[in-house]
């Protein structure tokens, strides 16, 4: 019997991507979208999923253990983009991102930890980002939230062990996927003193993504960390220096790699 697979957010880009993949791969997989209707192509049946709702959590873990009998891994992939000086971002668009890339995945987490107790097996990936290895200038909502779930992800598989459950993350760096499109970007105000600076980060940003890998590469780590029988915690796929920049964290002075942001940035 095939592994049963949940993706969060997996009617487009990265998500879709590993749908389809792990599809190919003889895999049986579910995704999960907002509203299933509006998709048309996909080689995998989307169930209906909000992530910031408990409600649609529950029900979403429901159906999918209805029509499969289980589930073995939960991808935790749904997520959203947000840019903008800190200081200029409206306060309910901060919450939104906190719900959407951290609660919403602790939530997903919990409605699928007692099913894989009683199966004493499963797997949960929950897909971060490079960026939130550091603060990003103008991207400092995003690295928030997507690096307190590699922490929550680090402190939680200590906590599931004992039940037979595996938990791991995975940092995608830039892939070209329609993020950008879907970002909440704060406006560029023609008086604000973060004009120049925002507007010249954003479209750095804006090319970074368009000039991204190919999200194949995400769906197949994700196969490999499936067939992995011990993962490991942390996993990143990017270009080099985007992985390469992690490692110079930890081996620079914090403000010779600020130094070195600023410069990438041209700030």
């Amino acid at each position: 019997m095939s592994k049963v697979i949940l993706v969060t957010g997996g009617s487009s880009g990265i998500g879709k991507s590993i749908g389809d993949y792990l599809t190919e791969k003889g895999y049986t997989v579910f995704g999960s979208s907002r509203n299933p209707s509006r998709t048309t192509q996909s080689s995998f049946p989307l169930v209906a999923l909000d992530v910031t709702d408990e409600n649609s959590i529950q029900q979403c873990v429901e159906e999918v253990v209805f029509k499969a009998g289980k589930i073995d891994v939960l991808i935790n992939n749904a997520g959203v983009g947000i840019t903008g000086p800190i200081e200029e971002t409206p306060e309910h668009e901060i919450h939104k991102a906190f719900q959407t890339n951290l609660y919403g995945p602790i939530a997903m987490i919990k409605a699928v930890l007692p099913h894989m107790r009683k199966q004493r097996n499963g797997l949960i990936i929950n897909v971060t980002s490079i960026a939130g290895y550091m603060g990003l200038p103008y991207r400092g909502i995003y690295s928030a939230t997507k690096g307190a779930l590699e922490l929550v992800t680090e402190a939680m598989r200590m906590e599931v062990k004992d039940f037979g459950v595996k938990m791991t993350n995975v940092a995608p760096g830039d892939f070209a996927t329609n993020i950008a499109a879907g970002r909440y970007h704060a406006p560029l105000l023609e008086n604000s003193p973060y004009n120049a600076p925002y507007g010249q980060t954003l479209s750095l940003m804006n090319d970074h993504v368009d000039q991204g890998g190919d999200p194949i590469k995400m769906a197949q780590k994700v196969h490999e960390i499936i067939e992995t029988s011990n993962p490991r915690i942390h996993y990143k796929v990017g270009a080099f220096m985007q992985k390469f920049s992690i490692v110079l964290k930890r081996l620079l002075p914090d403000k010779m790699y600020e130094k070195l942001l600023s410069n990438h940035y041209k700030l």
